[in-house]
């Protein structure tokens, strides 16, 4: 009896100790994920091409696929999280909860003219967490990125026509927008399973123009004045994405995936100000006028769709092809002079991406070479910008394509009832090609942007529900 009694204390002591372990690593990731929302203020972004809209997309790619081109669509795996189509939430176990964190490294390469500059950044990316609530419900919660805004760049100087006036531009931005993401996936049938994400979309953006004047004279500079414009605004929303997954079975080796998602377009209820503020700095004197502009933002349509190739354990390839309706998206109109500060449609350009990639795995079951388990992974994307500099309507719109290669590489895991921990890691090369009109030739000049990315995401799989028994 006594010995009975010192196994059952045994056990219940292995529970607690399992149970105390899962808190830890709870508070630990949910520690991080807070403090995600705090890095998020420095978004890893330095480019003059964020002036526009709401700012650059951001790469909206988790670990599992950055190094694939990003496809989403048709992916459907349970050890890994797909925020990009919550149909895909479904394919869980009943045992398994998952964490995701991702950070990314950054040397950004900018050419304009004859001006050529380089700089370095960093990033909390994404933080995510799944579990399957009841059978055939995936339930996800996320923290992401969706646009980033960062530049500081002057404008050459220039005389003012018949004086020896002398001016420049100077122009600053920060800001972007984040969302917390709910997301759950229901399996309707065997080869069908819908989703939806339910976000708060937040953030907000900060512009800054500044023309200040310089003279040789005394008496010209007396008389001039300093120009500043201010452009403002917080935001806060919601947004919503229906998806859809249907697997076909091709034989017992091979299957497809089919991937459809729907994102709803629509007003946000939020305000943008504008201050013109004029200061002389012999007087000592300045004024300033305030514009609002309410109800001043909108969220577009968007589409997606992609299909996805599995042959058994070993290999994947598929292709993404999404849609975001900018064209007719209301949006504060911040190069115009007007005494009234509005919104106006069509300052924005239609959005485009394909995305292809494969990914390669030896030999998942391999127990004697660790190379046979790690998936290589490659792909590339292509995509046009919604962004139309300074709203002008140029012969080519901007346009952006990248090459990537990663690797998933399973962790030493001591911990004998939960799953692998992986390590992805991946490079992204990208092309950002950004025309513009040259306001002192009046000719179509252009920006082009270089990025090398090195990525790192770490998913922790761990198994919360399963059942104890002491006998």
């Amino acid at each position: 009896m006594h010995i009975k009694l010192n196994i059952v204390l045994d056990k219940l002591t292995n529970i607690i100790l399992s149970k105390m372990t899962k808190a830890f690593k709870t508070a630990v990731f949910t520690a991080l994920a807070f403090a995600s929302i705090n890095a998020y203020a420095q978004n890893g972004v330095n480019s003059p091409y964020s002036r526009s809209g709401f700012g650059l997309m951001a790469d909206r790619s988790m670990g599992f696929n950055k190094g694939m081109g990003g496809i989403a669509q048709g992916y459907r795996d349970g050890q890994s999280i797909n925020t990009a189509n919550p149909a895909s939430l479904s394919a869980c176990d009943s045992l398994t909860a998952l964490f995701d964190l991702g950070f990314s490294l950054q040397n950004g390469n900018y050419k304009m003219g004859g001006i050529q500059q380089n700089a370095k950044n960093s990033s909390f990316d994404y933080f995510a967490f799944h579990f399957r609530a009841v059978k055939g419900l995936g339930v996800a919660v996320s923290i992401l990125p969706v646009t980033n805004i960062g530049y500081n760049f002057t404008s050459q100087s220039e005389n003012v026509e018949g004086t020896d006036v002398k001016t420049y531009s100077s122009f600053t931005g920060n800001g972007g927008l984040h969302q917390v993401q709910l997301g759950l996936g229901l399996r309707v049938a065997k080869p069908l399973s819908i989703g939806a994400n339910i976000s708060y979309l937040y953030g907000d953006y900060s512009h800054t123009v500044s023309m200040p004047f310089s003279s040789t004279s005394s008496s010209s500079s007396s008389s001039i004045s300093t120009i500043t414009k201010y452009y403002t605004a917080d935001i806060s929303t919601y947004s919503l994405d229906l998806g859809a997954q249907y697997t076909q079975k091709l034989s017992d080796k091979n299957s497809m995936v089919f991937g459809l998602t729907y994102s709803l377009g629509h007003d946000i209820n939020c305000d943008a100000q504008r201050t013109i503020m004029s200061a002389n700095s012999s007087s000592g004197t300045s004024e300033s006028d305030t514009k609002t502009n309410p109800n001043a933002f909108q969220l577009p349509h968007s589409f997606a769709a992609g299909v996805t190739f599995y042959h058994s354990y070993k290999f994947l390839a598929g292709i993404d092809y999404e849609f975001q309706k900018w064209g007719n998206v209301k949006f504060p109109n911040n190069q115009t002079n007007s005494s009234e500060y509005q919104s106006t449609t069509g300052q924005f350009n239609d959005r485009m991406k394909i995305a292809a990639g494969l990914a390669w795995t030896p030999n998942i079951f391999s127990t004697s070479s660790y190379a046979d388990v790690i998936t290589y992974k490659f792909g590339g994307f292509y995509s046009k910008s919604y962004a139309n500099v300074e709203g002008v309507k140029l012969s080519n719109k901007p346009y952006e394509f990248g090459l990537t290669a990663g690797m998933t590489l399973p962790l030493a895991n001591k911990n004998t009832n939960g799953g692998t921990p992986k390590l992805n890691v991946s490079f992204q090369w990208v092309h950002s090609n950004i025309p513009y009109l040259n306001a002192t030739t009046n000719v179509q000049d252009k920006l082009t942007e270089n990025y090398l990315r090195l990525n790192l995401g770490l998913t922790i799989s761990d198994r919360w529900f399963y059942k104890w028994k002491v006998k």
